[in-house]
């Protein structure tokens, strides 16, 4: 997949967001967006996805179908987790079984729930599910660690490597720090309305610590805030 050229802005007389964008991804490749907030970084995000449209320039070769997941889940529709994910299903002529992803991504206490009804970080998981049911070739992410508990931010990297072993291109956003779990990923830096690429140092060590569970969340956004990727929280008894 290739971005030619690719410009947008929002109207015919704004500003531009992204100017004469030209990155590639290759077939089982991976992506990570980087880049301060408000530099584009969703924009960019939905333009691979077919969300929006370029201004100008061209996107080649994308592959279908596509999963998107925003950073923001719409909840405020009319279904329950489990109809929701029934009727994404119906749009696609080939796809996983619906109860396999409520399985896997703790959906299944929620089953006959309001989608308005949930939390943000449940919420998340619907719409993480509804874009791997259809098997995607192209999975585009916009902060998909953003309130999943642990159990879940355990299953991205994992979900990310099936995609990209089965050849489909994954692109995605992360502020928390955890993107350095996604090893051999190419750099998008968006800066100044320019993507720049690039590519993810191979080279990692993994430090464990412990800390009292109630400090848990406080030292990992201490952690993520002094520039470590923190690869996760567990709570566990220390013996």
């Amino acid at each position: 997949m290739r971005l030619d050229g690719v410009s947008y802005r929002y109207g015919r007389r704004g500003a531009w967001v992204l100017r004469d964008v030209s990155v590639d991804l290759p077939p089982g490749g991976t992506g990570v967006v980087l880049g301060r907030n408000g530099v584009g970084k969703s924009t960019l995000l939905q333009l691979v996805a077919g969300v929006l449209r370029p201004s100008a320039g061209e996107i080649r070769e994308r592959p279908g179908p596509v999963g998107w997941v925003p950073e923001r889940f719409p909840a405020d529709q009319p279904f329950t987790v489990h109809g929701y994910l029934t009727a994404m299903a119906r749009l696609h002529p080939m796809t996983d079984p619906v109860d396999t992803w409520i399985d896997r991504l703790g959906l299944t206490a929620y089953r006959r729930t309001r989608l308005g009804d949930l939390s943000k970080g449940t919420a998340q998981k619907v719409g993480l599910a509804q874009a791997l049911i259809p098997r995607p070739k192209l999975l585009v992410l916009d902060e998909p660690w953003e309130g999943l508990d642990a159990a879940a931010r355990e299953l991205v990297p994992e979900i990310v490597e099936e995609v990209t072993a089965a050849g489909g291109i994954v692109l995605v956003s992360d502020h928390r720090g955890e993107t350095g779990r996604l090893p051999g990923a190419i750099t998008w830096t968006v800066a100044d309305g320019t993507v720049t690429q690039g590519d993810v140092a191979q080279a990692h060590a993994v430090i464990e610590i412990a800390v009292p569970a109630a400090e848990a969340e406080a030292t990992a956004a201490d952690l993520r805030a002094a520039g470590h990727d923190v690869i996760a929280v567990r709570t566990k008894a220390v013996v």
